[in-house]
This record gives C-alpha cells, sequence and structure tokens, in this order.
C-alpha cells in the first residue's frame, strides 16, 4: 500500500515519522496479500469439491446407463458384470459425498470466515487514514498560526488551532497503534486458525481414498477372469472388433 501525499494543508513537520509508516505500509500489505490468497483458495477448494461431486455423480449414471442396455437382458455375465460396477460407483458416490460435507465444513466454511475479518480491517484502516488527514491539515494550520507575526487575534486563533489539534493527534496516535499492534498478531494467528481445517482435509483424502483401494480391490476380484492379463483382454477385443467390422452392415462401401 502506498500513501499519496496531499498538496494543500501539508504541514512542514514531519508528525508520523518514516520507519512508523514503513512498518505500517509492511504489516497491511501482508494482509493484503493474505486476504487475496483466503479469497483464491476459497474459490478453489469450491471448485475443487464441485468437481468431485460431479465425477462421482457421472460415475453413477454410467453405471446406471449401462445398466438399461439391452445387452444386460441377453447375457447374464454382462449383466452381474455391470451391477457390481453399479454397486462400486454408488458407494464411491456415498463416499465422495461424504468426503466433500467434511471438507466443506471444515475447510470451506472456516476460509469463509475467515476471509469475513478483511472489510472491517481495511475499514480501520480507511479510518485511520482519514485521522491522518485531520491531523496533517490541523498542523499546518498550527503552524501557519506559528509563522504570522504574534498579534492578539493570531495567538487567539493559534491557541484555538492547537486546541483543535489535540484530539486530532490523539485519535490518530490511538488508531495508529492498535493497527500496528493487531495487524501483526492477526497475521501470524493465521497458522492456528488453518492447521486443524488442513489437517481434517488430509485426513478426509486419506479415509476417502483408503475405502476407494477397498472398492475397487473388490470389483476387481469380481470381475477378473483367472488367467486373464490386460494384453490378452486387449487381443480379445480386437480380435471381436475385427469380427464386427466384417459385418456387411458396417463394412466401407
Amino acid at each position: 500500500m502506498s500513501w499519496i501525499p496531499f498538496k494543500i494543508g501539508q504541514p512542514k513537520k514531519q508528525i508520523v515519522p518514516k520507519t512508523v509508516e514503513r512498518d505500517f505500509e509492511r504489516e497491511y500489505g501482508k494482509l493484503q496479500q493474505l486476504e487475496e490468497q483466503t479469497r483464491r483458495l476459497q474459490k478453489d477448494m469450491k471448485k475443487s469439491a464441485d468437481a468431485d461431486l460431479a465425477m462421482s455423480k457421472s460415475a453413477v449414471k454410467v453405471s446406471l446407463d449401462l445398466l438399461s442396455n439391452p445387452l444386460c437382458e441377453q447375457d447374464q455375465d454382462f449383466l452381474n458384470m455391470v451391477t457390481a460396477l453399479d454397486t462400486a460407483m454408488k458407494r464411491m458416490d456415498a463416499f465422495n459425498q461424504e468426503k466433500v460435507n467434511q471438507i466443506q465444513k471444515t475447510v470451506i466454511e472456516p476460509l469463509k470466515k475467515f476471509g469475513s475479518v478483511f472489510p472491517s480491517l481495511n475499514m480501520a484502516v480507511k479510518r485511520r487514514e482519514q485521522a491522518l488527514q485531520d491531523y496533517r491539515r490541523l498542523q499546518a494550520k498550527v503552524e501557519k498560526y506559528e509563522e504570522k507575526e504574534k498579534t492578539a487575534p493570531v495567538l487567539a486563533k493559534l491557541h484555538q488551532a492547537r486546541e483543535e489539534l489535540r484530539p486530532v493527534r490523539e485519535d490518530f496516535e490511538a488508531k495508529n497503534k492498535q493497527l500496528l499492534d493487531e495487524m501483526p498478531r492477526f497475521y501470524n494467528s493465521r497458522l492456528d486458525y488453518f492447521q486443524p481445517s488442513f489437517e481434517s482435509l488430509i485426513r478426509a483424502q486419506v479415509v476417502y481414498y483408503s475405502e476407494m483401494h477397498k472398492i475397487f480391490g473388490d470389483l476387481s476380484q469380481q470381475l477378473d477372469q483367472p488367467g486373464h492379463s490386460d494384453e490378452q483382454r486387449e487381443r480379445e477385443n480386437e480380435a471381436k472388433l475385427s469380427e464386427l467390422r466384417a459385418l456387411s452392415i458396417v463394412a466401407d462401401d
């Protein structure tokens, strides 16, 4: 974040040390980056969860489409195979739904809640900037009267300007101190806040893929034909495809 100096009403006195202003800009810049990263992560997690659900729902639909295929009425072995596939896809979809629900509750929702803090933070920074503008304007006003000849009217106006400046200066200093104290604390709290969420994410993925290993292991045992390798199945498929191509209804003219 960079502050744009004002051309009108700028005091000659450096009212905020440059080191303080640099510290403020550094801490606020880190929080702006954290805000953007949190927003992007929440969006990506939501897209990932939606894609996971779409994948398992599509797999279930494919198995249901296969069950309605006329081949299932004619070939009991094919029906048994597709029924086993359908059962596996439905089990996969159920565990996937459970995984996504867990991720929604323990990762996406906490990200959303964490992100909801930033508007209040940004508003506090705006109030601090407004207080700084008022501080500079009144400090410049005090300096203007201090440079004039010390007549009674000038001294009266100087006294009044100093009285106006005092609460404004105190207000800015309080806002500045509070932000400088709390911004680093908020930034450092992100680890303690997010660690349980991402531990839960990892556990949900581990449970899901462990169940997928069992589901597809069971499916493989039901479908495997003893002594058939992948190469043998591929050769058998090619042979059957060649027979189909030889039929007159699919032959080239």
